[in-house]
């Protein structure tokens, strides 16, 4: 696939990594062009873009940064509409121990009202940047799970084949609804791994038929 991804953070650094990895055809545009410059460099094939156009020809645009510039950061990449976009934002309060929206909305729900057009999957917002930069198998042997939920079924395949390809376990989360769901047990899992103190290598997973 072609995809873009919007952020050269910790998450966006990983996606980069195993898309690449993959064989996937691979974008990256950041607010700092020369981070995205640097972190394209590590990895053969991929490209750095300007942020301008950058969604133009692309099969999905991974959103890799936080919530409160993920609106902006998509309305800057040009024409959404029809394309799958992957949300992996929570909306965090500022001591990572909350979230700022629940019950009646989430981040998902209000990033698709903002783009219009643009087919928005919630997935990987469950995950720790380093379970994704390290691989899908947690340390111990346990195959971690991307959670994606969307109201388009043909954008939730591409998410679904896109994960599958790195080689995670999946699990279709219902309609992009369940976000609601999905970003306070990404949550759970900050609080686990930081507030807790279990580390950044955990991930939830569903066990069972």
């Amino acid at each position: 696939m072609q995809v873009l991804v919007i952020g050269a953070g910790n998450m966006g650094s990983a996606f980069v990594k195993q898309l690449s990895a993959a064989g996937h055809q691979v974008r990256v545009t950041a607010r700092d062009a020369a981070k995205a410059a640097a972190l394209a460099a590590q990895y053969p094939g991929v490209q750095a873009v300007a942020t301008a156009g950058a969604a133009q020809g692309q099969d999905v645009v991974v959103l890799a940064t936080g919530y409160a510039d993920a609106v902006g950061a998509l309305q800057a990449v040009g024409n959404l509409q029809g394309k799958t976009v992957v949300d992996i934002t929570n909306p965090l309060t500022a001591d990572y121990m909350g979230l700022t929206l629940g019950h009646s909305t989430s981040a998902a729900e209000e990033i698709a009202k903002a783009v219009p057009g643009a087919n928005v999957v919630k997935a990987f917002n469950t995950l720790f940047a380093q379970v994704l930069a390290q691989g899908a198998t947690l340390a111990d042997g346990t195959q971690a799970t991307v959670f994606y939920a969307g109201d388009d079924a043909a954008a939730k395949q591409t998410v679904q084949t896109l994960a599958a390809s790195l080689g995670f376990a999946t699990t279709d989360a219902g309609g992009l609804q369940n976000a609601r769901y999905l970003e306070p047990l990404a949550g759970l899992n900050i609080y686990l791994g930081y507030g807790a103190g279990r580390g950044t290598g955990i991930a939830p997973t569903w066990v069972g038929k």
